[in-house]
């Protein structure tokens, strides 16, 4: 893609008061639109975006989840632009990755672009990371999705408004394999492109994804994807 002109950056954020300033300003230094939605944090975070110029806030009384997060994101930046980079608060992307991201789309094409985390089996890379990751690569793809790497990254580039009439229904982190899934379904081609990935140690790491509760959610969205594959299989629609 050479013209970035119509592409929005998107940052979902919940209590990560410590990180997101050194991720907003790296967003910022890009020279793109950034839309940071506030997912109804309780920490310091909505007084650290007040402070910081260059960027839309938007704001979440209460917490919805990321998959909220992320429509309120797009729904504001539909308005202004056709494309939509999403990247997580935590400090794990590059920024200057992006341009990774917008050089995956060929000319006249209109795919979801996946970052692919680089390095992801190293040994500093916590393990619900890695398993999660290829727990969630098999079931997107038996769901009726596409077969990727990097099925859990939240660094991507989403086409509008195309992503914004999926009828994906999970608003919480399985919003991220439903619209995978959704995507493939609707022929929107889904590529991937490598990214960094930082992972930081101990009390250091940032995460709000609990392994035992969203994996219990993982498990209720793909059941519910596997059941409309087949039904729609049987039904003939």
């Amino acid at each position: 893609m050479k013209d970035s002109s119509r592409v929005a950056l998107v940052i979902p954020v919940y209590n990560h008061g410590s990180r997101i300033r050194a991720v907003v300003k790296s967003a910022v230094r890009l020279g793109l639109a950034v839309i940071v939605v506030n997912d109804g944090s309780t920490d310091s975070t909505a007084d650290i975006l007040a402070a910081e110029e260059g960027i839309a806030v938007l704001e979440h009384p209460v917490n919805r989840g990321k998959g909220a997060a992320l429509r309120t994101g797009f729904k504001q930046a539909v308005k202004n632009c056709d494309w939509a980079v999403t990247i997580d608060a935590d400090g794990q992307h590059k920024a200057e990755d992006v341009k990774n991201l917008l050089q995956a789309v060929a000319p006249g094409s209109r795919p979801l672009v996946i970052g692919c985390r680089q390095g992801m089996e190293g040994e500093h890379v916590p393990w619900t990371s890695r398993w999660g990751r290829k727990f969630s690569n098999f079931w997107v793809y038996v769901s009726g999705g596409p077969w990727v790497n990097d099925s859990q990254s939240g660094f991507r580039l989403y086409p509008l408004p195309e992503s914004l009439d999926l009828a994906v229904q999970a608003r919480r982190f399985q919003f991220e394999v439903e619209i995978l899934v959704k995507a493939h379904q609707q022929g929107i081609p889904i590529v991937e492109a490598p990214v960094q990935v930082v992972y930081q140690r101990g009390a250091e790491r940032i995460s709000h994804f609990h392994p035992w509760k969203d994996f219990l959610r993982n498990s209720m969205t793909f059941s519910r994807l596997i059941f409309y594959r087949f039904f729609r299989g049987f039904s003939g629609k």
